[in-house]
C-alpha cells in the first residue's frame, strides 16, 4: 500500500506528438477532477513537468480518452486533452489529428475493438468536434503491427502506416469552412484567412508582418514582436469565427505561409498558438491545404497546384513535409473538399499504469447506473 492512486495508461507516439492513452472508465467522470488527475499525471504547471510523466513541450504533453462508442456507425469515442505544460489548464476544445493516429492501435490494444487478419478498419467518433475519422491499421494475424515501412517527417525511423480519412470535417469547431463569412478578413490592417476544415487556423501571408516563412521556430520564438502581434489578431478573431474568448484556448492555431522552397505546394511556421510549431498539425495541415485549393485565399495565389479533383498538396513545414490528399468538386459556389485523407505512423511506448497522490483522487468512481455487457464487435462490423 502506499498514499498513491495507481491508473492504468499506455504511453504513445502518435504521429509527431506523444501522449498518454487512457480508458475513460479509468479515470474520474467529473470533468472537473479527470482535469485535475491529468494535471497530476503529467506534473502541470511547471516548465520542466518534473514531477509528472510530460515531457515539457505542448506535443509531448497531450492526452487521448477513449471508450467504446454508442454512436451508431462508429467503434471508438476519442477525447482529445491538451495538458497545459506551465498553467494549471487542460483544454478539450479542439482535437488532435497526430494523437489520433494513436487512438486505433490504442482500442485494438485494450480489446475495445476486435481486430481482423490483415488491416483493421476502426471509425472514431473525435468528440471534441463532433466529427469522423475512420483509422485503417495493419494487423495481421489479428494483431496490431507497429514496424514498417512509413516514413513521416519529424519522426526518425520507419513504421507501420496509419491512414486516416476524414469526411465532414468542414466548420466542425467553428461552425462553416470559413466562419466569419468571408474568405479573406482584414485584421489590424493584416489580410487574414479564417478557415476550419478539422482545426481552426489563421492563414496569414509572412510578408505581410515583415517576415519571410522561412525562419526557424527557433528564431520566431524568440521574436517577441511577432509573437505579440500573432495574438492581438487571434484575441481579435476569435469571437468572429465563433471561438468566443480564446485567451484560455489553445485555437485558433495561427499559421504563416510562404511560397514552397521545396517541391511542396506550400511552406508553413505554425504557432500553437504561442509556440512555433517544429512541423504541423494533422488537421491543422488539412486546413492549410484546404485554404491552398479555394480561390481569394491568402494562400491560393502563392501554392503551387495541379489541376485535378483528387490533389495531393504538400504542406511544408521546418522539418520537412505533410501530404494531405483531397478529394474536391467544383460548384457554383466554387471549389468544394469532400474529404481528405492522409498517411500518419503511431508507436506504442509504455504499457503501465501512472501514479498520482491520493489526495487527488482516490480512484473511486461514481457508481454508474447498471447497463447490459456489450460484446466486442469487428471493427466496422
Amino acid at each position: 500500500m502506499s498514499d498513491q492512486t495507481a491508473i492504468p495508461c499506455l504511453l504513445m507516439r502518435g504521429g509527431t506528438s506523444k501522449g498518454a492513452y487512457f480508458l475513460a472508465s479509468d479515470l474520474p467522470e467529473d470533468p472537473a477532477q479527470r482535469d485535475r488527475v491529468l494535471l497530476a499525471a503529467f506534473g502541470s504547471p511547471d516548465a520542466r513537468q518534473i514531477d509528472g510523466v510530460g515531457g515539457a513541450h505542448p506535443l509531448t504533453s497531450k492526452v487521448a480518452i477513449v471508450s467504446r462508442s454508442t454512436r451508431p456507425g462508429c467503434d471508438v469515442d476519442y477525447l482529445f486533452a491538451q495538458v497545459v505544460v506551465d498553467e494549471a489548464r487542460v483544454d478539450t476544445a479542439p482535437t488532435c489529428g497526430n494523437i489520433l493516429a494513436g487512438v486505433a492501435p490504442f482500442a485494438l490494444e485494450r480489446g475495445l475493438v476486435r481486430a481482423v487478419d490483415g488491416e483493421t478498419r476502426v471509425r472514431i467518433l473525435m468528440v471534441n468536434t463532433d466529427s469522423l475519422c475512420e483509422a485503417t491499421v495493419e494487423t495481421p494475424g489479428g494483431v496490431v503491427r507497429y514496424g514498417g515501412t512509413a516514413r513521416i517527417s519529424g519522426v526518425p525511423g520507419t513504421a507501420a502506416p496509419v491512414m486516416l480519412t476524414f469526411a465532414d470535417t468542414a466548420g466542425s469547431s467553428c461552425g462553416a469552412l470559413f466562419p466569419t463569412g468571408s474568405v479573406v478578413d482584414e485584421i489590424d490592417g493584416v489580410p487574414v484567412t479564417c478557415i476550419d476544415n478539422g482545426m481552426p487556423v489563421v492563414v496569414i501571408d509572412a510578408r505581410q508582418l515583415g517576415r519571410t516563412g522561412y525562419e526557424s521556430p527557433e528564431a520566431l520564438n524568440a521574436d517577441a514582436e511577432l509573437k505579440a502581434r500573432l495574438e492581438a489578431i487571434r484575441l481579435t478573431v476569435g469571437p468572429r469565427m465563433n471561438l468566443g474568448d480564446v485567451r484560455a484556448k489553445v485555437v485558433p492555431k495561427m499559421t504563416l505561409v510562404a511560397p514552397p522552397r521545396g517541391d511542396g505546394a506550400i511552406s508553413t511556421r505554425t504557432f500553437i498558438p504561442k509556440v512555433c510549431h517544429e512541423a504541423i498539425g494533422v488537421l491543422g495541415a488539412v486546413s492549410v491545404a484546404t485554404a491552398c485549393v479555394v480561390a481569394g485565399t491568402t494562400a491560393a495565389g502563392m501554392a503551387r497546384l495541379r489541376p485535378a479533383t483528387r490533389q495531393l498538396v504538400s504542406v511544408e513545414h521546418p522539418t520537412g513535409e505533410f501530404t494531405v490528399e483531397l478529394a474536391t468538386r467544383t460548384d457554383a459556389d466554387g471549389v468544394a473538399v469532400e474529404r481528405a485523407a492522409l498517411l500518419r505512423t503511431a508507436r506504442a511506448l509504455f504499457d503501465g499504469q501512472v501514479l498520482i497522490p491520493c489526495g487527488v483522487w482516490d480512484g473511486r468512481r461514481a457508481p454508474a447506473a447498471p447497463a447490459a455487457a456489450a460484446a466486442v464487435a469487428p471493427a466496422g462490423s
